[in-house]
C-alpha cells in the first residue's frame, strides 16, 4: 500500500479526460463527463452512467432547469418507493407529500364527522367564554384547538387506540393549549358533566373542575402526560416510544400494538427539548412514533417565521435527522390548480411566498389574495380567472382537510421510520375574522355576542340568538346519531382517550439480604463512598427475584465515574439492534456490552433525554400496568438545575422512582470547579411538592431510605419519588445504631453523643461527608474548650421542614386542641446548648428548619460559586471545616454569655483562621 502525503495530489491510475474542444458528443465527451466522478468510486458501467448524464444535459438544454428539477424529484420519489435506500432531499417543494392519486379511500362518514367536529368546536369555545364571563381573568385558550380540531378528530375517530381491551393502548401527548377541545369531546361522550365544564380552571374542590392543561396530578383518571410546559411533550414522547420497545424487548409488557403520538405547535419547536432528541428516534428505529406539528405559522406574539417558511425549515430538520416527513399543506380545493400547473408557476409562487404573507392572505379578502398572490404572474391569474373572490378565499389549508389528514395518518402508521406530519392550519380557524390568523388570537379569552352569532352560523348549530349573551353548551343527546357514531368509533378502537388507568399490583417486599450488608458497615479500614454504596445496592436489587427485572438503571454517560460499569456485562446495556461491533475492551471483565434485551439505559450525554427515560419508566405502572423502578444517577449539578422543568413534570405525572445526585457537594467534588460543584440542588428539590429529598452520610442510611422508598412507591402505591445526594469521598462506613431507622426517615437522629462531660453544651448537625467535620469538631471542642457537643446526622432538612409545616398548620386550624410539636423540636428538646448546622449545601438548606429550633441556631454552608482545589482547602474557603465549626460554636456560646468574646478571638488565632478574608459568597 502506497502512503500519500497529505499536501500532495495523489496520482491516478488513469488520466482524467476532459471534453475535446470542438468535438462531437462521442467517447471523449462521455469520458469528460465522467472524469470528475472517477477519483473515488469505481464505475462498473461507465457507458450507462454517461448516458444518464447526457440525458440530463439534454433535458436542461431542451426544456430548461425547471423540467430537470421536476424529473429528478420524480426519480428520487420513485427510488424511495422502491426502498432503494437513497435519502430524499432535505427540503421538498411547498406542496403536499401525498398526491391525490395516492390518497386512500376515507372509511368513515365525513359529513357525520364534520357535524361532530362542529359541536366539539362550539363547546370548546363556550367553555372558555363562560369561564371568563363569570370569572373575569380566569384565562384559557380558544385558538389552538380551533386550528387543530381536525388533527385530533381524525385520530379520535380512526387511529387512537384505548385501553379497554386490557392493553396499553396508544400514548398520546396532547398539545396543552388544546385541552378545551379534549374536554369538549369527553363531554359529548358522557365522561364529563356540564358542571365540570362550567368549572374549567376552577378545581380547588377536587373532582369538581377541570385543570387548565393536561395535569395527571390534578385529574389522575383522565390525563396521562403533562405537556403544557412547551417542548417537554416532544422529548418525553420520543423516550416513551423507546421505553415501549425496551419493555417489549425485556419481556415485561407487550407494547407491540402501542403507538406514541405527540401533538405540538410549530412555535414550540424553538424549544431545545422539542427537537433535541430527533436523531435518537431514527437511530433506534422508532416506527411506533408519530409527531403531528400544528403549523398555524403563529406563536404567542406573532409569526413563527414571518420572513421564512417554518414548514420547510422543519422538513429539513426532521429529514436530516432521519425521520419520514409528510407535509399536509393544501386542502383538496388546490388539487385542480396544481394539476394544471404544467410550467411550475404556481409551485414556484408557493415556494417563494413567506409565512408572513400567508398570514396576511388569510385575514384579507379574496380580491386581495387574487391581486397579491396570483397577480404576480399572468399565468396564475389565468389559472384562477373562473373562480370568484369568495372561492379563492375558501381555498383551505391542508390541516383542515379531513381526507388529506387521514391519508397522512395512514401513511405514518405504515412507515418503517418515525414520522412527522407537518400540517398547515390557520390559528383561530372558524372563530371569525376577528380571530383567524390575527397576532392577538392566542390571547383571546372572550367573544362578543355578534362574534358568537357568526361563529354559530358558520358551524351551523341550532342555538337561538336569545341565549348567546351567556352561551350554552350544545349536546345533541346521548341517543343522537352523532353521539352513537362517536362512541361506536371509540369502542372499535378500544375505548375513550385520554384515560389514565392504574392496573399495576403491589409488589412483595424485597428480600432482606438486599439491604443487610449495609447495616454492618465496612469496618475501620475499608473506605467507600456513598456513590459506591448505591452502585452495590442497585446490583443487589437487580439480582432480587421479584424486583430484579423491574429495576431500570439510567446513566448519562457517567457509569465509570459512578462505579456502575460492573453492570455492563452483568445486565447489559439496552441496544435495540444489539452490538454490531467488537468493543475495544471486549477481553476485560467490565467490557462495554450492548444487548437487545439489556437492562441498563446508557443514554449518552443528555440529561434531558435521561430524564425522559426516567419519566417513561417511573410512570409505566400506570401507562402499561407494569411497574418499573428507575434509578437515574447523574452529576447532581445537572439534575434539578438543568432539567428541573422535566422533573416537575415527572411529579405532575405521578411518577415513581429514584433520582440520584452523585458527585454531590460544593467541596466534596473537589477538582471540577464552578460549573460542576453543586451546593444548591436541595434548595431546588424543595420546590417539588412530592419529592422526598435526602442527604445521607452513611451506607446504612442509604439502604434504609431506598428500602422505604420501594415500600411507599410500589408496595403502598404512593405517588412520590425520591432524591438522594451521593458523594465521591471515601471513608469507613460505621454500623447502624439500633434505634436510628425512624430518625433516618424523618430526617434527624443522634449519631454520637458528647464524648465526655464538660462545662458547656452544644449540638452539632451534620450531613453527608461534612458530618465527619462535625465529628472532628466535637473532639476539638471537648479537648481544648471544655464543650460537650452532641453530633446529629441530618438526613433530610426537607422532611423536617415538611413535618414542622404540617404541625404548624394543624395547630393553626385546631386552636382549642393541645398543640402538637414538630419532630425536630422534640428531638432536641432535652439536648441543651446552641445548634450549629453544617453541610456541603447553601445555608438556606439548614435554614429550612431554623424557626423550629427554640434556641440559638447557626447554619454553616457553601454559599457562592464553586472552585477547584483540594477538599481541605475548599472547606476552609467556604468555612465549613472543623475549625470553623468550633469557632461558630464558641461564638454562639459567647452570644449567650457562657464564654467570653476573648476566647472566641483566641480560638480564631489558634486555628489560623483569617477574620478579614473575603466572604466566600461573593468572592
Amino acid at each position: 500500500m502506497t502512503m500519500i502525503e497529505d499536501d500532495k495530489e495523489p496520482k491516478l491510475d488513469r488520466p482524467v479526460l476532459e471534453q475535446q474542444e470542438g468535438g462531437d458528443h462521442g467517447d471523449g465527451y462521455r469520458l469528460g463527463l465522467l472524469g470528475g466522478f472517477k477519483r473515488q468510486l469505481p464505475d462498473n458501467d461507465p457507458q450507462e452512467t454517461s448516458e444518464w448524464l447526457e440525458s440530463l444535459d439534454g433535458v436542461v438544454q431542451g426544456a430548461g432547469p425547471e423540467r430537470a428539477d421536476y424529473l429528478l424529484r420524480k426519480v428520487l420519489k420513485r427510488a424511495r418507493q422502491l426502498r432503494i435506500g437513497l435519502p430524499g432531499l432535505i427540503q421538498s417543494r411547498y406542496i403536499n407529500t401525498i398526491s391525490p392519486e395516492q390518497e386512500p379511500a376515507f372509511p368513515g362518514d365525513e359529513a357525520m364527522e364534520l357535524r361532530i367536529r362542529r359541536i366539539i368546536r362550539w363547546n370548546a369555545v363556550v367553555m372558555v367564554v363562560r369561564a371568563n364571563h363569570h370569572f373575569a381573568g380566569l384565562g384559557g385558550h380558544l385558538s389552538t384547538y380551533a386550528s387543530s380540531a381536525s388533527l385530533y378528530e381524525v385520530g379520535f375517530n380512526h387511529f387512537f387506540r384505548g385501553k379497554d381491551e386490557g392493553g396499553s393502548g396508544d400514548q398520546i401527548f396532547f398539545q396543552g393549549h388544546a385541552a378545551p377541545g379534549i374536554y369538549s369531546r369527553a363531554f359529548l361522550e358522557g365522561r364529563l358533566s356540564e358542571s365540570q365544564l362550567d368549572h374549567f380552571r376552577r378545581e380547588v374542590k377536587r373532582g369538581q373542575g377541570l385543570s387548565s392543561y393536561p395535569h395527571p396530578r390534578l385529574m389522575p383518571d383522565f390525563w396521562e402526560f403533562p405537556t403544557v410546559s412547551m417542548g417537554l411533550g416532544p422529548i418525553n414522547a420520543i423516550y416513551q416510544a423507546r421505553f415501549n420497545r425496551y419493555l417489549q424487548a425485556r419481556g415485561i409488557a407487550d407494547t407491540s400494538k402501542s403507538r406514541v403520538w405527540a401533538f405540538l405547535g410549530d412555535g414550540e419547536c424553538d424549544e431545545p427539548e422539542a427537537l433535541g432528541a430527533l436523531s435518537m428516534a431514527s437511530r433506534e428505529g422508532l416506527d411506533n412514533l408519530t409527531f403531528v406539528v400544528n403549523c398555524n405559522l403563529q406563536r404567542l406574539d406573532g409569526p413563527v417565521r414571518g420572513n421564512g417558511k417554518i414548514i420547510q425549515e422543519l422538513e429539513a430538520v426532521f429529514t436530516g435527522a432521519g425521520w419520514n416527513v409528510i407535509k399536509v399543506i393544501w386542502g383538496r380545493e388546490w388539487d385542480p390548480l396544481l394539476a394544471q400547473d404544467y410550467d411550475g408557476a404556481l409551485v414556484e409562487r408557493m415556494n417563494d411566498t413567506v409565512d408572513g404573507d400567508w398570514l396576511k392572505y388569510t385575514v384579507e379578502s379574496g380580491a386581495h389574495f387574487r391581486q397579491h398572490f396570483f397577480g404576480r404572474d399572468e399565468r396564475l391569474l389565468k389559472m384562477v380567472e373562473h373562480m370568484s373572490d369568495d372561492t379563492l378565499r375558501g381555498l383551505r389549508r391542508g390541516g383542515h382537510d379531513y381526507r388529506k389528514l387521514f391519508a397522512a395518518y395512514s401513511a405514518a402508521v405504515s412507515s418503517n421510520r418515525p414520522t412527522v406530519i407537518l400540517a398547515k392550519t390557520v390559528k383561530g380557524w372558524t372563530l371569525g375574522p376577528g380571530a383567524e390568523a390575527r397576532n392577538i388570537t392566542h390571547q383571546m379569552k372572550k367573544m362578543k355576542t355578534d362574534e358568537l352569532k357568526k361563529f354559530r352560523d358558520r358551524i351551523q348549530l341550532p342555538i337561538p340568538d336569545r341565549k348567546l349573551d351567556d352561551p350554552p353548551y350544545y349536546h345533541p343527546g346521548k341517543d343522537s346519531e352523532e353521539v352513537r357514531y362517536m362512541l361506536e368509533r371509540r369502542r372499535a378502537l378500544g375505548g375513550s382517550v385520554p384515560s389514565r388507568i392504574v392496573r399495576a399490583k403491589p409488589l412483595p417486599p424485597p428480600a432482606a439480604k438486599v439491604f443487610q450488608e449495609f447495616s454492618a458497615g465496612t469496618g475501620e479500614t475499608q473506605a467507600v463512598s456513598t456513590t459506591m454504596v448505591m452502585a452495590k445496592l442497585i446490583r443487589n436489587l437487580v439480582r432480587e427475584p421479584n424486583w430484579g427485572k423491574r429495576i431500570v438503571p439510567i446513566i448519562p454517560d457517567e457509569a465509570r465515574t459512578f462505579g456502575m460499569e460492573v453492570l455492563f456485562r452483568e445486565i447489559g446495556i439496552y441496544a435495540a439492534f444489539g452490538q454490531k461491533y467488537d468493543p475495544v475492551d471486549s477481553k476485560l471483565v467490565l467490557s462495554y456490552t450492548e444487548k437487545p434485551d439489556g437492562q441498563l439505559l446508557e443514554e449518552g450525554i443528555t440529561e434531558a433525554g435521561s430524564t425522559g427515560s426516567f419519566t417513561a419508566s417511573g410512570t409505566s405502572y400506570a401507562t402499561h400496568g407494569e411497574p418499573t423502578i428507575p434509578f437515574y444517577i447523574f452529576y447532581s449539578m445537572f439534575g434539578f438545575q438543568r432539567t428541573g422543568d422535566l422533573i416537575w413534570a415527572f411529579g405532575d405525572a405521578r411518577g415513581r422512582g429514584f433520582l440520584l445526585g452523585a458527585t454531590a457537594g460544593r467541596t466534596t467534588l473537589n477538582g471540577e470547579g464552578l460549573q460542576h460543584q453543586d451546593g444548591h440542588s436541595h434548595v431546588l428539590a424543595s420546590t417539588v411538592p412530592n419529592v422526598l429529598a435526602y442527604d445521607p452520610a452513611f451506607a446504612y442510611e442509604v439502604a434504609v431510605i431506598v428500602r422505604e422508598g420501594l415500600r411507599r412507591m410500589h408496595m403502598q402505591g404512593e405517588d412520590v419519588f425520591y432524591y438522594l445526594t451521593l458523594y465521591n469521598q471515601d471513608y469507613p462506613m460505621p454500623p447502624m445504631p439500633s434505634d436510628a431507622e425512624e430518625g433516618i426517615l424523618r430526617g434527624l437522629y443522634l449519631y454520637r453523643g458528647a464524648v465526655q462531660q464538660a462545662k458547656h453544651r452544644a449540638q452539632l448537625f451534620g450531613s453527608g461527608p461534612i458530618l465527619l467535620q462535625a465529628l472532628r469538631a466535637q473532639e476539638m471542642l471537648a479537648e481544648r474548650w471544655d464543650v460537650a457537643a452532641d453530633v446529629w446526622s441530618v438526613t433530610s432538612y426537607q422532611q423536617l421542614r415538611n413535618d414542622a409545616l404540617e404541625v404548624e398548620r394543624w395547630n393553626r386550624l385546631h386552636p382549642t386542641d393541645p398543640p402538637r410539636v414538630p419532630y425536630v423540636t422534640r428531638a432536641i428538646d432535652s439536648a441543651p446548648g446552641p445548634v450549629i448546622a453544617v453541610s456541603d449545601w447553601m445555608k438556606s438548606v439548614p435554614d429550612m428548619v431554623g424557626r423550629w429550633i427554640p434556641r440559638s441556631f447557626t447554619p454553616l454552608g457553601t454559599d457562592g460559586y464553586g472552585r477547584s482545589d483540594t477538599r481541605d482547602a475548599l472547606r476552609r474557603h467556604f468555612e465549613i471545616d472543623a475549625e470553623h465549626i468550633v469557632v461558630a460554636t464558641l461564638s454562639a456560646l459567647a452570644q449567650q454569655g457562657r464564654v467570653s468574646p476573648a476566647i472566641v478571638a483566641q480560638a480564631i488565632q489558634d486555628l489560623q483562621l483569617d477574620p478579614e478574608i473575603a466572604d466566600p459568597r461573593v468572592s
